[in-house]
């Protein structure tokens, strides 16, 4: 196969070369690049067994180096012929969870979808609580619930108060939600007892990916007092199977929106990780939203810097989601209690209307980013369609 052969899909260009596992017909999970409408076998390619594993938690950990020179390495020979048993058409692969997620934290780094929640759920009050812009506030999820694009999404059951009030009872959500995210993954871990720095975020993380975090509103309402989520969100994540690294990235950042007040020194950093990431949520095929993260508050590296600064250690596989991403816009907004405002104002999808998601019904996040002279940094989707509850 040549450069040339690789095919039109500009978003998976030379530039990209996202990571991602993939089985196909008679050959087990491994390590793939994905390039136009192709994914390349780097174990095959490149011959390092690192790549025959089932997940890239092995070449994570190597670090920036090997990062940057297997990704040099890589430029170079698909720029060239590749040989034929290492590439697959992408539509004849099966996709898997592209890393064994050690920790999940997922934070609420988004003035606007944090504004938007004090203002439906604290009414008379001020929308953001005293500590949001002191710190990136976050809760730490369940790491063995984190699920591969394209899995069904069992509708949870759990406690929670009927709508009108009343006693507390048990049954399949009546709020189901998505929330529009995007998440970094780590790659080199840290000693426990140890700090991780904003300038040391490239140094640690080696790419993004796209998440969904699904959230029971009515579950998560009840039981969110005092210690905050817990059963209304755990019961399913999901993220995209293609790891678009940091290197691909360059051209995406920009500087954050400013902070007042300053945050405190382990907090400030002399390079900005915002990110210019244009976001687009679809259900059942109709796009109702077009989110974009270069708004959020927080960064990635001050995620990380504030997860590790009392001492917790990093580990390779953790999963740093951003929490919602939305914009000053109803159209900006990155979830449907947002979007339908808490369920008083139905949103259009299509011929019908939605206030929190029905069985049956399928979401898909998409997503891009600015790459060197004028192309774009395609992350792919992530896709979940909604089950019902089990008995």
């Amino acid at each position: 196969m040549t450069a040339a052969q690789a095919g039109p899909a500009a978003q998976f260009g030379v530039d990209n070369l996202p990571y991602g596992v993939f089985s196909a017909p008679g050959i087990g999970p491994r390590v793939g690049v994905r390039l136009g409408e192709n994914v390349i076998d780097l174990s095959v390619l490149l011959g390092d067994e690192v790549f025959a594993r089932p997940t890239l938690n092995a070449f994570l950990a190597r670090g920036p180096d090997t990062w940057a020179a297997v990704r040099a390495r890589v430029t170079e020979l698909v720029a060239g012929s590749v040989r034929s048993d290492a590439v697959h058409a992408a539509d004849t692969v099966v996709m898997h969870l592209p890393f064994e997620v050690a920790d999940y934290v997922d934070f609420y780094a988004s003035e606007r979808h944090a504004s938007n929640l004090g203002r439906m759920l604290r009414p008379g009050q001020p929308p953001l609580l005293p500590n949001w812009r002191h710190l990136p506030v976050a809760y730490h999820g369940r790491s063995g619930t984190v699920v591969v694009s394209g899995t069904e999404i069992v509708r949870p059951c759990g406690q929670f108060v009927p709508d009108g009030g009343g006693a507390p009872v048990f049954g399949p959500t009546r709020r189901l939600d998505l929330e529009v995210e995007l998440g970094f993954v780590v790659g080199v871990p840290s000693a426990p007892g140890s700090r991780i720095g904003p300038d040391e975020f490239g140094e640690h993380v080696f790419g993004a990916v796209l998440v969904n975090d699904w959230s029971a509103r009515d579950i998560q309402s009840w039981e969110g007092a005092p210690l905050g989520p817990f059963l209304g969100k755990s019961f399913a994540t999901s993220i995209s199977p293609w790891v678009v690294p940091l290197a691909a990235l360059g051209a995406a950042r920009i500087d954050l929106p400013a902070q007042d007040p300053e945050p405190l020194p382990y907090l400030r950093g002399s390079g900005q990780w915002g990110l210019d990431v244009r976001l687009t949520l679809s259900v059942n095929g109709q796009a109702v939203s077009w989110p974009q993260y270069r708004g959020m508050y927080w960064s990635p590296a001050q995620m990380l810097a504030h997860a590790t600064v009392n001492g917790a250690r990093a580990r390779t596989g953790d999963l740093l989601a951003s929490g919602t991403v939305s914009g000053p816009e109803r159209g900006e907004y990155g979830s449907l209690i947002e979007l339908s405002w808490n369920g008083t104002e139905p949103v259009p999808v299509g011929d019908q209307v939605r206030t929190f998601l029905e069985d049956g019904d399928e979401v898909t996040l998409t997503a891009s980013a600015p790459g060197p002279g004028g192309t774009r940094i395609g992350f792919g989707e992530v896709r979940g369609r909604i089950g019902a509850a089990r008995p």
